[in-house]
């Protein structure tokens, strides 16, 4: 009789192995993201320099003070030596330091992965719920009038650009209804409560997310009701719902495991174009402020925590495969 330890110890093996196998991956693409962070143009010991600090001091002074900088930060050391430094804080939870915001990364970057969880997370589990219903019964009616006009509503939210949803939303309900607000995070005047910032950037994110997710739930349903273990599920007089929901559902989950992997990076990374709309302080926000000022040390730091998410998205699908399919886990886990 086989234990839950017997269940069990094979994905974690797997998953163990998966994790050794993408640690070379990761030193890789750190390498990549550090030559490239360090070949852009410009001093960063002078951007991060307040002007006015330097500004009643001699020539000597300053070049004194900016060496002294220098050497405090690190920058007076060979490439290969800041790199693995650059390790060192990532390893000990330091990140280095900011230059746009002038002080420690470690300090704000937990905030504006946070800001960014709490808004997608909302907006893609309200997605899948809307999806979900609505890609089966399309699938199970199909070519009926509810099935095309599902997907005439979908091909229109395929084609729509968020950055044009976020606009028409910002217009039409800030601007000529002024019911909400028009960005932010919270009101300075503490008069509307905190929920109501999240409203539009939540609603952006379900309606360009909507259409792609029930276009995949719908397709991958009707693929799973030709089968003949559904025909045969049905000619042993099963209810509709019981074959549907329970036989056809579950192994039409494959592809939307896949759209889950894809969105995980997402939940985390955030959207540049909704925060910069919103002007919602998240990691799409962060980046586009870090590109702007050349802010090197959190460049590096976001574009290692993307890749490292991407990676663990990655594994996160494959592992869904062999739980929902068995046909997969004979093959991978073992």
């Amino acid at each position: 009789m086989r234990t839950l330890f017997d269940t069990v110890f094979p994905y974690i093996k797997y998953i163990g192995n998966r994790l050794l196998h993408l640690l070379p991956v990761v030193i890789i693409i750190s390498i990549v993201i550090f030559t490239l962070i360090q070949l852009m143009p410009g001093d960063p010991i002078l951007a991060m320099i307040n002007p006015e600090t330097t500004a009643n001091m001699t020539e000597e002074q300053r070049i004194a003070y900016i060496e002294t900088m220098r050497k405090v930060l690190g920058y007076d050391k060979p490439v290969i030596v800041r790199y693995f430094l650059w390790w060192k804080d990532v390893l000990t939870a330091n990140f280095g330091y900011s230059v746009a915001l002038n002080k420690p990364i470690n300090e704000f970057i937990g905030s504006y992965i946070m800001n960014s969880f709490k808004v997608n997370i909302v907006g893609f589990i309200i997605a899948f719920l809307i999806a979900i219903p609505i890609g089966i019964k399309s699938a199970v009616r199909k070519n009926t009038r509810y099935d095309k006009i599902v997907t005439v509503v979908s091909m229109i939210g395929i084609s729509l650009p968020s950055f044009f949803m976020a606009l028409l939303l910002v217009l039409l309900f800030s601007a000529v209804l002024r019911i909400l607000p028009f960005s932010g995070m919270v009101d300075p005047r503490g008069v509307r409560p905190e929920y109501v910032y999240y409203i539009l950037p939540v609603s952006v994110i379900v309606l360009s997310s909507l259409a792609s997710l029930i276009r995949y739930i719908r397709n991958a349903m009707i693929e799973v009701l030709k089968a003949d273990y559904i025909r045969t599920s049905r000619a042993k007089g099963l209810a509709e719902k019981v074959v549907i929901y329970r036989h056809a559902f579950k192994n039409a989950l494959i592809p939307v495991i896949t759209i889950i992997g894809f969105w995980i990076p997402a939940l985390f990374g955030g959207s540049i174009i909704v925060e910069k709309i919103f002007a919602w302080p998240g990691m799409g926000l962060l980046m586009n402020q870090a590109y702007q000022f050349k802010d090197r040390g959190v460049l590096s730091t976001v574009l290692l925590f993307f890749a490292v998410l991407t990676l663990f998205a990655n594994l996160f699908v494959d592992v869904g495969y062999a739980l929902v399919d068995p046909r997969i886990k004979a093959r991978r886990i073992k």
